[in-house]
């Protein structure tokens, strides 16, 4: 399945793999060096630690390249801008509460609750995906039934 990023995003895990490759490697392998030079392999801690440090510094790298061979960065020059979707700020009104709430539609990778970032794959998410100003969802949480009205749609910052 391929996953949805945003420029900034693919560009940010791109550095980050480009960062564990280069300097986090090694420094594991200057570690792992250290602790031969101690002796005794079989009973030595600080070895096995650093190759154990080793071990998840790799599978943090196979990790961050299969997701971004399997990634498309989506480019918003052809969105219908009138619906929420991927990367959308959507201003709703809760109509339980009167309470009115900012999210951005983003990726679940860049999803970050505190910031207003929501991911397309959550219930809210879901539920607003492909609406228009004026629509009306219905989205069940675990805190019960929000009822959210959607007041603006728009890309961009």
């Amino acid at each position: 399945m391929r996953k949805v990023l945003t420029k900034e995003a693919y560009e940010r895990l791109r550095q980050e793999l480009h960062d564990l490759k280069t300097k986090e490697r090694a420094a594991v392998a200057a570690a792992i060096a250290e602790a031969r030079e101690k002796g005794d392999l079989r009973e030595n801690a600080e070895y096995a630690a650093a190759r154990e440090r080793q071990r998840l510094l790799e599978a943090q790298i196979a990790e961050l390249e299969a997701l971004l061979a399997q990634s498309q960065v989506i480019d918003l020059s052809n969105v219908d801008t009138s619906k929420a979707g991927l990367l959308a700020y959507v201003r709703v009104k809760n109509r339980k509460t009167g309470h009115e709430f900012l999210y951005q539609l983003v990726p679940a990778v860049e999803a970050d609750v505190r910031a207003g970032k929501i991911s397309v794959e959550s219930p809210i998410g879901k539920a607003l995906l492909g609406q228009s100003v004026g629509s009306a969802v219905q989205v069940q949480v675990p805190a019960g039934l929000l009822e959210l009205e959607i007041l603006e749609i728009r890309y961009g910052e």
